[in-house]
């Protein structure tokens, strides 16, 4: 797991492969998004993550963004008290691919990797 390039800390990590999947999933959509990372009520462990593509003009007034050469990763500040210090990692394994969340806040983990507890 190799971390994208960080020229200033990040609250919510993105390893290289992460950054070249979301990367790729943006160009689909033809559009210049950034990408919306969060958690939600929800999931076996009480919380779920939660990713999505937003346009640039749904940037929150009190948002964090983190650049990535010149991709953005926004946050709400209520989520980013659970996930802070968060590596999103990508696999293309057959197995177990897929993103990945390592969350250093979590307290305790499902099996698939999608929910957690703080």
């Amino acid at each position: 797991m190799t971390l994208a390039t960080q020229p200033q800390q990040r609250g919510i990590q993105m390893t290289e492969s992460a950054l070249a999947q979301v990367k790729l999933l943006r160009e689909k959509q033809g559009q210049d998004l950034c990408l919306r990372v969060g958690v939600r009520q929800g999931g076996c462990s009480g919380m779920s993550y939660t990713m999505d593509f937003i346009d640039a003009s749904a940037i929150g007034e009190k948002d964090e963004v983190y650049d990535y050469d010149g991709f953005r990763v926004v946050c709400d500040p209520k989520s980013l008290l659970y996930i802070y210090g968060m590596v999103l990692d990508y696999s293309d394994a057959l197995i177990g691919g897929g993103f990945q969340f390592s969350n250093p806040n979590a307290t305790q983990s499902c099996g698939c990797g999608k929910s957690f507890s703080a």
